[in-house]
């Protein structure tokens, strides 16, 4: 046996270590495929001004990312975006929703969407805290 530290991005042992994973989790749950959900807005220029993006897999929305543009906070536009999402999560027959971020970005912004925090890791990064936070949809 060896140990090995890599340094940079490494596509196919990133993509032999999730498939080991996915092969152990459809052992216990059975075979799911992960499913891509985004949903951007664009000004009337096309350009990239909101969206969220994610994955549905064993009926909950995995929120990888939100983000709006700057000039576009507080105008209701990253809620739009969400329940556009969350309403197609829904239709793929999700129950639940997940997010983590951290305290200076929307902790305040998710709870108004009903999201709850499940977990925290405090002093993540140095003088914040990461949150978790989950929605139910039933």
């Amino acid at each position: 046996m060896s140990l090995e530290i890599i340094n940079d991005k490494n596509v196919e042992i990133f993509d032999a270590l999730v498939k080991g994973v996915r092969e152990y989790n459809a052992e216990i749950l059975g075979a799911e495929e992960s499913q891509p959900l985004t949903v951007v807005a664009r000004d009337d220029a096309g350009n990239l001004i909101a969206g969220v993006s994610g994955r549905t897999i064993y009926q909950c929305f995995l929120i990888d990312v939100v983000w709006v543009h700057k000039g576009y906070r507080g105008s209701g536009l990253g809620r739009k975006v969400m329940e556009l999402a969350e309403k197609q999560a829904i239709q793929r027959g999700c129950h639940s929703a997940q997010v983590d971020t951290l305290s200076f970005q929307g902790p305040v912004f998710y709870g108004k969407l009903g999201f709850k925090v499940v977990g925290t890791v405090e002093d993540f990064p140095a003088g914040h805290e990461r949150y978790f936070l989950q929605k139910h949809y039933v």
